[in-house]
């Protein structure tokens, strides 16, 4: 128990006993002569529910990290479909990826508006902005009695070469500021890999799955300390894989969430889309990717990290 806790828990016992004391005193006559009043009750137990307030453990802000056409958007709308949970998806306060590059017209994205504006920014001004943002969400959530998780757009960090170099993650940006609990969702690397050429989104250079895996093992390893979960074990074992994921984050869940699912509209559905859960097999390999498969030995060792066979022919699901 943190000091501030124990500090806590001795005011609320001292501020019990002194509710029990003025119901239990012998008269309020005796109570008036020593200067208590029973209008001093209803301050009192003001203070105590302040003080239990305090006492208890901050509501975490719970993160979901995964990098793109890895399952994150069937993992994001499992959780969204929990009880009295608000996701927010794919948050990345300092990613130049997303939107018409030839709008201007931002009216809600006071950092964009900065950014593009004649004096431009920085990226302390833009990690100002966005705290100062999440800040009356945290206590709305807080006060409407929802459990909030950020979907990390993790893709802009890692993947990306337009994400300046001294930015913070997300995950760094809250260190410090907020109770949090993260998790980590992962998918076969070539599946991923694949999924990005088809959807165009390989935003670095050089272009290849050797550069892929190494920018992979970097995000790994910038989260070496939360619980992976599998994209394959998700779609054999929903109920499974969910209850443990949930309880990774400190959520409550449903047996039957995978029927609220269709509701859940998140950005960032790269894949196959539709409503249900069910194993898909491996897109086509192109013969490029083929003949880099065997040279690719960071390649290798992500698949040996995160417990793949390596080998083409073989389906993840």
């Amino acid at each position: 128990m943190s000091s501030r806790t124990l500090a806590a828990a001795r005011q609320l016992a001292e501020l019990v006993d002194e509710c029990d004391r003025l119901i239990r005193g012998p008269d309020w006559l005796k109570l008036d002569d020593a200067g208590v009043t029973p209008e001093s009750l209803p301050s009192l137990l003001d203070q105590v529910q302040a003080l239990t307030r305090s006492a208890e453990p901050p509501e975490p802000v719970r993160l979901l990290h995964h990098l793109a056409c890895t399952g994150g958007t069937l993992f994001a709308r499992c959780l969204a479909s929990m009880p009295n949970t608000l996701l927010l998806s794919e948050v990345a306060p300092h990613s130049r990826l997303g939107g018409p590059r030839h709008s201007r017209f931002h009216p809600t994205d006071l950092v964009r508006m900065i950014r593009e504006s004649a004096r431009g920014g920085s990226v302390e001004l833009e990690s100002e902005i966005f705290l100062g943002g999440l800040r009356p969400v945290v206590g709305d959530c807080e006060r409407r009695g929802l459990r909030l998780v950020l979907r990390d757009h993790a893709h802009s960090a890692w993947c990306s070469d337009s994400t300046p170099d001294d930015a913070p993650t997300l995950r760094q940006l809250l260190q410090g500021r907020f109770a949090t609990r993260a998790v980590v969702t992962v998918r076969h690397p070539l599946d991923s890999w694949l999924s990005l050429r088809i959807n165009r989104w390989v935003h670095f250079s050089p272009g290849n799955l050797e550069e892929y895996a190494r920018r992979y093992h970097a995000f790994l390893d910038a989260h070496d300390d939360c619980a992976h979960f599998r994209y394959e074990d998700l779609v054999h074992e929903p109920g499974r894989v969910m209850t443990e994921l949930c309880e990774h984050l400190a959520l409550p869940s449903v047996e039957h969430f995978e029927q609220l699912i269709e509701v859940q509209e998140l950005s960032g559905n790269s894949g196959r889309s539709g409503d249900r859960i069910d194993v898909r097999g491996r897109r086509e390999l192109p013969d490029e990717v083929a003949q880099e498969v065997p040279g690719a030995e960071a390649y290798h060792r992500l698949c040996e990290r995160l417990g793949y066979d390596p080998r083409p022919e073989i389906s993840a699901c």
